[in-house]
C-alpha cells in the first residue's frame, strides 16, 4: 500500500539568512545575498568576483566545540539545519521506531575545505602534519552520518552525490523510502561548502561564474545579459513524515510530496542536452507519479542558473513537458537571490517552494529586466506575486546530466 507522504519542518543555512523565516522575508523583499569577493590578490582589481557566502553562521548553539573542530563545514551545516528542522516539525521522532526513520542527505563537492587544507599540510609541512580527522571531515557521507548519530535515527542513511541534482534528489529519494513503507520519516536535503579560492577558480576557468562586477546584476536568470552563476553555499533540510503520523500528532504541514522525477541527459559532462528532454522527462514522471493533470501544475521553482545554456534548455525543457500550458506556469529562480548553492541548491529549494505552497506566494526572478528572446516564459519578474498554488515543481539540474523534480500539492485530507 502507498502512503502519503509530507514536508513538516524546514531548516537552511543559506547567503540570505540561517533559518527558513530568514530566506522566505529576503526572498519575499528581492534582496540577494551577494557580495564582491578578492579571490585573485596578484592580479588586477576587476578580477574581484560576486560570490555568494553564507554569513553570521554558528555551530556552537548545537555543536560542541570540540566536535566543530572535528567536522567539515558542511556537517556542521547538515546538523544544525537538521536541528532546526526537528524543532520547527515539533518532534524528536522518537516515538517511532528508531529504524524506520532515514537520513538522505547528500553533497555535490563534499568536504573540499577540508581537503584542501590537508593537501595544503601535507605538501608544505609533512605527513604527520595531518590531521587524524582529515578522512571522517572529507567525505561526503558523513554529514548524514553525524546527523544520523546526533539524533539516533538508524534508518536507511546515505548520501547522494549528482553535483546540482543532489538535494533534490535526496529529498525524492526519501519519500518513496517513506511512500513504500521502507521508512516513516526522514531528514532530507543538501549541505555544501565550497568557498575556497580554487573551486572558484575552477568554475571561473569553464566560464560558468558570472562575469559581472556588479552585486546587483550578477544572477540574473533568464535575462538576455546574463553572463553565469554566482557561487554559493548553504544547506536545506526538511522533515518528511508519513502522512498519518504527521496527523495524528497534530504537525504544521507545509505540503505533500506527491511525485519525484529523475532522469539523464547522457549528453555531456557539463553541459544540458540542448532540447531539453532530460529535464522534460524528469517533470513529466514526477507529475504522472503525482497523479494530476498537468493542467494543475502552475508554479515551477526552476534551476535557473544564469548561465547561457541553463536557462535556454530548461525553458525548452518546461515547453516541452507542458506544451501551451508552459505559458500559465508562474516560473522564478530562487538563485537570483541565493546564488547557486550547488548541492546545497535542491534542499534550500525545496524549502522555498514548500513555502510558496502553503503561503500562497511566489518570489520574483531579481534582476530579470532584458528578457531573453529564447526564454519567454513567464518568470515572475515583477514583484512577489500572491496566487494560489494548485501544484509546484521543483527542479535541480545537475554536472553529468543528472535531473531531479519533486512535485508538491497543498494538503487535503
Amino acid at each position: 500500500m502507498e502512503r502519503r507522504v509530507v514536508i513538516t519542518g524546514l531548516g537552511c543555512v543559506s547567503p540570505c539568512g540561517n533559518s527558513p523565516e530568514e530566506l522566505w522575508n529576503s526572498l519575499l523583499e528581492g534582496k540577494h545575498g551577494f557580495e564582491l569577493a578578492p579571490w585573485f590578490p596578484d592580479q588586477e582589481p576587476d578580477n574581484l568576483n560576486v560570490v555568494a557566502r553564507v554569513k553570521n553562521f554558528d555551530p556552537t548553539s548545537v555543536i560542541d566545540k570540540k566536535e566543530v573542530r572535528r567536522s567539515d563545514v558542511i556537517t556542521q551545516y547538515a546538523v544544525f539545519c537538521a536541528d532546526q528542522a526537528l524543532k520547527d516539525a515539533g518532534t524528536d521522532l522518537k516515538d517511532l521506531d528508531s529504524f524506520k526513520v532515514g537520513c538522505v542527505i547528500g553533497s555535490g563537492i563534499g568536504g573540499i575545505e577540508t581537503t584542501n587544507e590537508e593537501m595544503f599540510n601535507y605538501r608544505e609541512k609533512g605527513n604527520k602534519r595531518v590531521s587524524v580527522f582529515t578522512i571522517t571531515k572529507m567525505i561526503g557521507n558523513m554529514a548524514a552520518g553525524t546527523v544520523a548519530i546526533k539524533f539516533g535515527f538508524k534508518g536507511s542513511n546515505f548520501c547522494v552525490t549528482t553535483a546540482c541534482a543532489t538535494g533534490t534528489q535526496s529529498i525524492g529519494e526519501a519519500f518513496r523510502m517513506i511512500k513504500h513503507g521502507y521508512l516513516d520519516a526522514a531528514l532530507a536535503g543538501g549541505t555544501e561548502h565550497a568557498d575556497i579560492g580554487f573551486c572558484l577558480a575552477s568554475f571561473n576557468n569553464m566560464k560558468a561564474i558570472t562575469r559581472s562586477q556588479d552585486v546587483d546584476k550578477a544572477s540574473t536568470p533568464f535575462d538576455a545579459e546574463r553572463s553565469g552563476f554566482v557561487l554559493g553555499d548553504g544547506c536545506g533540510i526538511v522533515v518528511l513524515e508519513e502522512y498519518e503520523h504527521a496527523k495524528a500528532r497534530g504537525a504544521k504541514i507545509y505540503a505533500e510530496i506527491k511525485g519525484y522525477g529523475s532522469t539523464c541527459d547522457a549528453y555531456h559532462e557539463t553541459s544540458p542536452d540542448p532540447e531539453g528532454e532530460g529535464g522534460a522527462q524528469a517533470m513529466r514522471l514526477a507529475v504522472e507519479e503525482a497523479g494530476i493533470p498537468f493542467e494543475q501544475v502552475n508554479y515551477i521553482n526552476a534551476h535557473g542558473t544564469s548561465t547561457h545554456m541553463n536557462d535556454m534548455t530548461e525553458t525548452k525543457a518546461i515547453k516541452a513537458a507542458f506544451g501551451e500550458h508552459a505559458k500559465n506556469i508562474a516560473i522564478n529562480s530562487t538563485k537570483s537571490m541565493t546564488g547557486h548553492l550547488l548541492g546545497a541548491a535542491g534542499g534550500v529549494e525545496a524549502i522555498v517552494t514548500a513555502l510558496s505552497v502553503k503561503n500562497g506566494k511566489v518570489h520574483r526572478t531579481l534582476g530579470l529586466k532584458n528578457p531573453d528572446p529564447e526564454c519567454d516564459l513567464d518568470y515572475v519578474p515583477e514583484g512577489t506575486r500572491e496566487m494560489k498554488i494548485t501544484a509546484a515543481l521543483s527542479n535541480s539540474l545537475g554536472f553529468g546530466g543528472h535531473n531531479g523534480c519533486i512535485c508538491l500539492v497543498p494538503v487535503e485530507d
